[in-house]
């Protein structure tokens, strides 16, 4: 498998590693010769992972590509979570007392070099560390309680710019022998278990479901023989004494819904919305990515940065639609019809991204959204347009209006838009989807995949009724029922 090194700048990797290409990020984003590759392991060297930043979506866009990023954006989110720091260094406690028990001070700084430490005395407490947070250069910090106990406090990813001089020969040497093992496999992470615990905000503004669909998705657990116990945000402490958790707020990585999501995995918990639907889902750059590289047809899209704007008008028409990488509910994407609101708007949004997604104007008179859990249709419906609006939802706040929902019988859809919704399901997970498609003639068009699809009572539910809400629960069971057996 061929290995690529993606920092900022070039320059700033000054080390030599034979049979190793080093590109910069903006490269391996935007030119084609490196989204085209097939069988690379890409690791990503980037100053920041901040969300959203160049070194964020190369991890994120290497995933989309089928490339193999380390670190991949699941441990760039993990190495952020206190929770999930320790509960994934709990695994470990037995070995860093002993590795530690040596030390006087009360903290200890361990640089962790493709698994390695310059002290050789640490290398089997680097190591594990490294397979549980799979990164190519990282810091851990220990402390030490007044009890004598130490535990890892945090553990963070670090660019070569931070390595210490006295350290770059030792860096270069493990980075040879680690290249020429051509080991380049992340390590997988055990699943594990009865009690489904329900995240919901009743507060929320634009809940996936809401209170009448809530009490019925408790009665179909009920109905199958299983506790089903509505949770909040204030919860999080108390998510390990469920064996499943369904996410029903709205969902985004930058928010408690992915840190839910996150926990229970890491508990072994079964979870919906699993925390890779969560981070495939919630950006449009990734699944513009995804569904280029596996033919699934889209609108005609552009990932737009600052050097590209020129080329949008040509390519896909004006008007056309730019959307914010995390936009939902309608928020964050915007009609413009001139190449001066295009760059005004496009300007704007690049405060908050690098990167943006351009899509051509295709209009419809509704959008199709397929429900699709664990890989099979469950419900459609038409959501038409607003009054004399372009999309679903017009306006904002207590001004919004919204377009019609009319729930259709899935013998009832064109089969060119159900298969193509299970097409793009497909290539998120296992999970509970919703697929918004545009069919214009004989045309049929992915516009995004939801990890956290509407199912509201009175609406999505008005053909399949109490049965749409049984069959999400069987799926908790079957799954729940197949980890307690070890499967």
């Amino acid at each position: 498998m061929r290995a690529l090194i993606v920092v900022n700048n070039p320059r700033d990797w000054s080390f030599s590693i034979p049979g190793v290409e080093v590109v910069s990020a903006r490269s391996y984003l935007t030119r084609t010769e490196y989204s085209d590759l097939r069988g690379v392991t890409v690791f990503n060297l980037c100053k920041s992972y901040r969300y959203q930043s160049l070194g964020y979506y190369v991890s994120l866009l290497a995933a989309a590509r089928g490339h193999r990023p380390v670190p991949s954006v699941t441990t760039i989110q993990d190495l952020k979570a206190n929770e999930i720091v320790r509960i994934r260094s709990d695994e470990l406690d037995d070995l860093i007392q002993k590795s530690l028990a040596p030390i006087q001070s009360s903290s200890f700084v361990l640089s962790i070099y493709f698994g390695k430490n310059l002290a050789k005395r640490y290398d089997r407490v680097s190591a594990h560390l490294f397979k549980l947070f799979y990164a190519p250069l990282l810091r851990a910090t220990f402390n030490r309680s007044r009890g004598g106990h130490w535990f890892l406090s945090s553990i963070l990813p670090i660019s070569s710019g931070e390595i210490p001089e006295t350290h770059r020969d030792f860096v270069e040497a493990q980075a040879r022998h680690y290249f020429h093992q051509r080991r380049w496999v992340a390590p997988k992470v055990n699943v594990s278990r009865y009690d489904l615990a329900i995240l919901f905000d009743p507060e929320e503004e634009e809940p996936p479901s809401d209170e009448r669909a809530i009490a019925k998705f408790v009665k179909a657990a009920q109905r199958l023989g299983m506790s089903a116990t509505v949770i909040g945000k204030d919860d999080y402490a108390n998510l390990a004494e469920f064996d499943a958790l369904f996410i029903r707020e709205t969902t985004n990585v930058n928010h408690y819904t992915y840190r839910f999501a996150r926990r229970a995995h890491a508990e072994g918990m079964v979870v919906i919305d699993d925390p890779d639907s969560i981070l495939r889902c919630t950006n449009k750059v990734f699944l513009a990515e995804l569904l280029e590289r596996h033919k699934v047809p889209a609108p005609r899209t552009v990932v737009l940065h600052r050097d590209n704007i020129g080329q949008v008008a040509e390519t896909l028409g004006l008007p056309c639609i730019l959307k914010r990488p995390d936009s939902a509910f309608s928020q964050g994407v915007i009609k413009v019809s001139s190449e001066d609101e295009l760059r005004q708007e496009a300007e704007r949004m690049f405060t908050k991204s690098e990167l943006v997604i351009a899509q051509e104007f295709f209009p419809t008179d509704f959008d199709w959204r397929i429900g699709v859990l664990a890989g099979e249709p469950l419900w459609a419906a038409k959501y038409h347009m607003a009054p004399k609006h372009w999309q679903i939802i017009k306006g904002h706040g207590s001004g919004r209006r919204y377009g019609r929902v009319e729930a259709v019988a899935m013998d009832d859809v064109p089969r060119p838009v159900v298969r193509t919704a299970l097409r793009a399901a497909n290539l998120i997970g296992d999970g509970l989807y919703g697929v918004d498609l545009k069919q214009r003639g004989r045309r049929v068009t992915v516009v995004e995949v939801n990890d956290n699809p509407s199912l509201e009572a009175g609406y999505e539910d008005t053909v399949l009724k109490d049965a749409l809400y049984d069959r999400v629960m069987q799926v908790f069971v079957d799954r729940i029922s197949a980890h307690s057996r070890g499967l």
